[in-house]
């Protein structure tokens, strides 16, 4: 396992990424989108992801996305050097901010929702 991806399997903080994240852009890609951009902030220069996610497995029903409060627990996956690994984090529509983590999938489950 790259030394990268080690040090994200344990809760980190976490925030939406891009280059101006909104409540808006949020709302459009854990819908329509079905991808999402998480930044590790606790990395040199911080660690953007882009995570295509499990649909059912993220969560938004805690999320009132026209008032910007609540919270999205958002999980998908990637491959991060070569380890393919499921991103969960929780986000506070608030702040854009909240906690993630990485755990390691087989490769399989990760290039069989690439097809």
């Amino acid at each position: 396992m790259d030394e990268l991806t080690e040090r994200l399997t344990t809760e980190q903080p976490v925030v939406m990424g891009g280059a101006q994240p909104t409540v808006e852009e949020l709302h459009e890609r854990v819908g329509d989108l079905g991808y999402c951009l998480i930044k590790f902030t606790k990395t040199r220069g911080g660690t953007e992801l882009g995570v295509r996610l499990d649909r059912d497995a993220t969560d938004t029903s805690a999320a009132d996305f026209d008032k910007g409060t609540g919270s999205v627990h958002i999980e998908g996956f990637l491959i991060l050097n070569d380890d393919p690994v499921r991103c969960v984090a929780d986000l506070d529509l608030a702040t854009l901010k909240g906690t993630g983590r990485l755990n390691l999938v087989d490769k399989s489950v990760v290039t069989a929702g690439a097809q």
